[in-house]
């Protein structure tokens, strides 16, 4: 989300940006997210609210269901989210990701299938040596590339300086088929684990959000791996677990993670600057994707108010940017105890206030 937004508002300020993708084509996994808060008048300034709406979910409620499937509690979805409003839009990330490409992709470069290898910098710029490609140069290089980011190893130090887990890991997958509800997102909680079903448009998409431990060498391209993880920590459930996990092991689009904190003390270091996950990472709930939206657009303000000075320009960024972000990371904790209380008072307790909530809102 953070790179074509970045090089769409860059484009607008005179730069001429380049894009270099790893995977070889436009692609995102996961569940759908929220385009809210600050990235709307984002969204809004690209003209891009009209499509986002074309393509957002449906969903209107989400219901927290029992092992035999009896819902215990009814939400409407404008509940679950701070500062709601009609023109808040969930929408299946895939969908926003080709949107944000195919805004920026006729005034900036991309270059799929391939990744930044080694960086040098001087005082005039950034040489920088592809896996593939020739190498080239460059007056910044901004490490969007996400939680794992390649630019922020390169530049800045191993991710165990930096990448806090924060003891939940999610994998999502699509279903290959419609939700019994097209408007309603299931969730079936046992301590310390979270099963849900979003019908998102047409395709339903299956989510596992779980607690444990930070898994140590866990490579996050280990595909066969992480399913193992997973089939580990929901076997011998209830509900519809043993039908999610059968589809699990058969399916060639999983996306899994830890759901982790990142911090660092600057997001730059002289012609080289961090954004979105790479930055700050702190998304539970899908709303790192409009602080990526948001970031881009300060980034690139920042740079084109002060093109002669990219020190002041990218410390302009990051201050102006930080104050989006910081409480967002505190809030995480809070999040999961929400999402996935660790034992069954907890279930119970939050079971109890989702029902309190439900006949308040009523």
């Amino acid at each position: 989300m953070a790179g074509p937004t970045l090089a769409y508002w860059l484009t607008r300020h005179g730069f001429t940006p380049t894009v270099v993708e790893r995977s070889t084509a436009p692609r995102s996994s996961g569940n759908p997210v929220d385009v809210r808060g600050p990235a709307l008048p984002v969204a809004e300034k690209m003209g891009l609210l009209p499509r986002l709406r074309d393509a957002a979910t449906n969903v209107e409620s989400m219901s927290f269901v029992d092992a035999a499937g009896r819902r215990i509690a009814r939400l409407p979805m404008s509940a679950t989210r701070s500062g709601a409003s009609d023109q808040e839009v969930e929408i299946p990330r895939a969908d926003l990701a080709a949107i944000l490409y195919e805004a920026a992709r006729d005034t900036a470069e991309f270059v799929f299938d391939d990744s930044i290898a080694q960086m040098r910098q001087d005082e005039g710029g950034v040489d920088v040596t592809f896996e593939r490609s020739a190498p080239r140069r460059f007056d910044l290089v901004i490490g969007a590339d996400g939680l794992h980011s390649t630019v922020r190893r390169l530049a800045f130090g191993r991710d165990a300086e930096f990448v806090r887990h924060m003891g939940v890991y999610v994998a999502t997958m699509p279903l290959g088929a419609g939700a019994d509800n097209p408007r309603e997102v299931l969730l079936y909680n046992t301590p310390g684990r979270l099963a849900s079903i979003h019908p998102s448009r047409g395709n339903a998409l299956a989510a596992f959000i779980f607690r444990g431990p930070a898994i140590a060498d866990l490579d996050h391209r280990d595909t066969k791996r992480h399913k193992e993880i997973v089939t580990a920590a929901y076997s011998g459930g209830g509900w519809r677990l043993a039908q999610l996990l059968e589809t699990l092991r058969a399916t060639d689009d999983l996306y899994f993670d830890s759901v982790s904190k990142v911090r660092l003390a600057t997001w730059s270091r002289g012609r080289i600057a961090l954004l979105g996950d790479a930055a700050s990472c702190v998304s539970l709930l899908g709303e790192g994707s409009s602080l990526a939206m948001a970031g881009a657009f300060t980034l690139a303000a920042s740079l084109g108010a002060d093109p002669g000075d990219h020190s002041r320009a990218l410390r302009h960024y990051e201050a102006t940017h930080r104050r989006l972000v910081n409480p967002r990371q505190r809030g995480i904790g809070v999040a999961a105890g929400v999402l996935i209380p660790k034992t069954r008072l907890g279930l119970a307790v939050r079971n109890l206030g989702v029902r309190a909530w439900a006949s308040w809102r009523a």
